[in-house]
């Protein structure tokens, strides 16, 4: 039995025989961790004798998420490189190396036919071990900009499958193949539920709804935009669901008082992402990959604000990605805090946009992701 939290020297046994035995490691936030959950979902109902084990950062939140969608999972004692403190880095070296060699343990004695690398601190040691042991392997890169380690690891691993076009500069082109991200299906699921949204969220039929979403951390940048133009949306008669995130849904409750407006649903979490979707005329969000192919599939008109703060800028080249085809609005987010509300309200305003952005996004949904990578890892593993 495999621990889901720590114990990362434990001896890690064999698992019952008779079908393909997969590791997927990756994870550190739901963008890496949910399309994981996605593809060992889509493994098993392809060949339910499928054996999947998890391979984690000791503490990151795949160690709780993944023993719920029922699978099991193991931590590694590993981080990533701080690029705003060096001292922070100092143990690194050391982390990596005990990893890379817990890696190898953990691949003699689950004896995986294939390893799957969906991004996170754990897919690097996992899959250079991977690649020791000559595993036969496979990256699912998220977004238009892959890393560094990703780079280095796509030169050995037999199928790198990407979700966006151009992805040959980083990776060998016959290695390529374009699945788009998987997503949580129930997430993207909004055929028929305006009504039943509307009443969930208590808003009017006969106003216009915007939808903010920083992912459940939330975003500041977000939360400050829609702070500075609360009085424009009031004055507007815009009702907004507001999705704060859990480090900012006090503060920004004890500023608001008691007279928050009835337009303007403040939320720290959205547990039916469905209805959120499906009660917006529009939406501003973030541009993380995995949010990302979910606006695909929801078919919304979307403001994007990119995160500055992630590795190689890859949430703006992932948002340029759609302002490329026409399919979303691009606010940096140096500019949100004085821009992001007015552009929200010239949008809804305007149909002909709001329809042009809904018809172009939705050309670059690919629904069935976790299916297609699913039967990838089939065939690259040493089971087939």
């Amino acid at each position: 039995m495999v621990e889901s939290k720590g114990k990362p020297n434990q001896k890690l046994p064999l698992q019952g025989a008779g079908g393909p035995r997969i590791i997927i490691s990756g994870g550190g936030t739901g963008g890496h961790i949910f399309p994981a959950i996605a593809i060992a979902n889509a493994l098993k109902a392809i060949d339910p004798a499928t054996e999947i084990l998890f391979v984690g950062a000791a503490g990151r939140m795949e160690m709780e998420k993944v023993p719920a969608a029922g699978y099991k999972i193991i931590g590694l004692e590993i981080q990533g490189i701080q690029r705003k403190s060096i001292w922070k880095n100092i143990m690194f070296p050391v982390k990596l190396m005990l990893s890379v060699r817990r890696s190898v343990d953990i691949i003699k004695d689950f004896k995986p036919d294939a390893v799957v690398g969906v991004g996170g601190y754990a897919s690097g040691p996992l899959l250079y071990a991977a690649s020791v042991r000559k595993i036969p392997y496979l990256i699912q890169e998220q977004n238009s900009y892959a890393g560094i380690t990703n780079k280095w690891l796509g030169k050995h691993a037999k199928k790198i499958c990407v979700a966006f076009d151009g992805m040959e500069k980083f990776f060998p082109a016959d290695r390529i193949i374009k699945t788009g991200n998987p997503i949580r299906k129930d997430s993207v699921n909004i055929a028929g539920k305006q009504m039943q949204a509307l009443e969930l969220f208590k808003l009017s039929a006969f106003k216009k709804t915007i939808l903010v979403t920083g992912g459940s951390l939330g975003a500041g940048t977000l939360n400050k935009s829609i702070m500075a133009g609360l009085d424009k949306l009031i004055a507007a008669d815009v009702q907004v669901i507001w999705q704060t995130g859990k480090f900012y849904y006090k503060g920004i409750i004890e500023k608001l008082g008691e007279s928050i407006n009835p337009n303007i649903k403040v939320l720290e979490f959205l547990n039916r992402m469905d209805l959120a979707y499906a009660a917006a005329d529009v939406i501003i969000s973030r541009a993380g990959a995995g949010t990302i192919a979910e606006l695909y599939m929801v078919k919304k008109p979307v403001i994007l604000v990119p995160s500055p703060n992630v590795a190689e800028d890859h949430q703006a080249k992932n948002a340029l990605a759609l302002v490329q085809e026409h399919a979303a609005v691009f606010i940096p987010d140096r500019d949100a805090e004085e821009k992001l509300v007015d552009k929200a309200i010239e949008l809804l305003n305007d149909k002909d946009l709001q329809k042009k952005l809904s018809t172009n996004i939705a050309k670059m949904a690919m629904p069935n992701a976790d299916e297609v990578i699913a039967k990838e890892v089939f065939k690259i593993s040493r089971w087939s």
